[in-house]
């Protein structure tokens, strides 16, 4: 069997980000993959500006603290000062330039304001309360790194810079389908030996909060050409194609001869609990081109966490996008598993009060219930028994469906 490492080497060694950029307005840009580093043409702020609504001032009229000097301008916002003269204050503004001539600016707070004048309660230290030019951003540098999925942090960075738009990948386009004569749309009768296809929903979720185009092609029969016409569907204008269940080798699992036909695929057994078969490969275009082809397991805990573990990362290689490995935690069990597997093991955790960690008690991988429970994944290597307070690695579901 191949390695969890091993599976996830050979997926990204495959995935090449999409080739088409478009421009998007920051308004749209949330959750979209920078396709081009950006650098900024101002400085932020622009100018030195004051952190606090009070008074600007020389030091040297400040022998010590308790001097009333005359207040000689009024500063607020968006306006600019004059010099600021010898012997006197100015009354400035959060946010507003802080006059040429000026060290410091007092917090209201520390003063007395009187009729024209004012009473400085504190002698304050060279630059105290003020912004200075730059501080944040210099011009010509770079702010956004190639590679990143945007958060409301990098907008506002933007932003600040005053960049309208940004370049970033075309969303990928993934199609979905799912095999099995035995499952039924929730809302339906339930027939006996039929189950609810609760991957159809997962998946999808799982996939559109990846931020893809999914194209849902649902259900489709146990039969070898329905199968195959599903693919073609899905590969005419998608990059991957994404199924669950038939992967096997059974006489009712035709997704395999039906990749095969269409296209090429490797069946991997993957050393991993849950999940262990997983396929890879491609299918053939109308133009000519390929789409990418991943089959994950029917079992929806192990159709969940392949996806988030292999299907994840190989999506967001797809993005354009350069870290797409979690954060692996180091944090202390709260548990004992004294009969590990031969396998990486994903046990369904969370964290607990204590800030240890927890394992749900049903580890079963059609049990959906843990997947709610849970805050993450133990990655529990091979053959690894582990005692209450040994160290565990932990990835947080916060993360992953980030």
């Amino acid at each position: 069997m191949l390695s969890y490492e091993q599976a996830l080497e050979q997926l990204l060694a495959a995935a090449r980000p999409v080739a088409e950029v478009r421009h998007v307005p920051l308004t749209a840009a949330a959750g979209r993959v920078l396709a081009q580093a950006q650098t900024s043409t101002v400085d932020v702020p622009p100018l030195d500006n004051s952190a606090m609504d009070g008074y600007a001032v020389r030091l040297g009229d400040l022998p010590q603290a308790g001097v009333t000097l005359p207040v000689s301008q009024r500063i607020p916002a968006g306006s600019v000062g004059s010099e600021l003269q010898p012997g006197s204050a100015a009354r400035i503004f959060t946010g507003a330039p802080v006059p040429a001539g000026a060290d410091a600016v007092i917090m209201q707070e520390r003063c007395d304001a009187g009729d024209g004048v004012v009473t400085l309660n504190h002698l304050p230290r060279p630059g105290e309360n003020i912004r200075r030019r730059g501080e944040d951003i210099a011009a010509g540098n770079e702010i956004l790194p190639a590679g990143i999925r945007l958060r409301a942090q990098e907008i506002a960075l933007a932003a600040s810079a005053g960049l309208p738009e940004l370049p970033v990948h075309r969303r990928v386009r993934v199609g979905m389908f799912f095999t099995g004569d035995e499952l039924v749309q929730p809302g339906e009768p339930l027939p006996p030996g039929a189950i609810y296809n609760s991957n159809r929903y997962a998946l999808r979720a799982l996939l559109e909060g990846l931020g893809c185009e999914v194209r849902d092609l649902g259900s489709v029969p146990d039969r070898l050409d329905a199968t195959r016409d599903a693919l073609r569907l899905a590969a005419a204008d998608n990059d991957l194609i994404v199924t669950s269940g038939g992967v096997s080798v059974g006489e009712e699992d035709h997704v395999k001869p039906a990749v095969e036909a269409e296209g090429r695929l490797d069946m991997w057994k993957i050393a991993i609990k849950p999940g262990k078969p997983l396929a890879f490969g491609e299918v053939r275009k109308p133009d000519g081109g390929k789409a990418w082809f991943i089959g994950l397991p029917g079992n929806p805990v192990a159709a969940f966490v392949t996806c988030l573990m292999l299907v994840r990362p190989f999506i967001l290689r797809l993005q354009g996008v350069a870290e797409v490995l979690p954060k692996r935690l180091p944090l202390t069990a709260d548990f004992t598993w004294s009969r590990p597997d031969s396998r990486l093991e994903f046990l369904r955790a969370r964290i607990n009060d204590a800030g240890r960690v927890e394992l749900y008690p049903n580890q079963g991988s059609a049990v959906v219930t843990s997947l709610c429970w849970s805050d993450g994944l133990v990655l529990n290597p091979p053959g690894q028994a582990v005692q209450a307070g040994d160290s565990v690695r932990f990835v947080t579901f916060a993360e992953l469906l980030a």
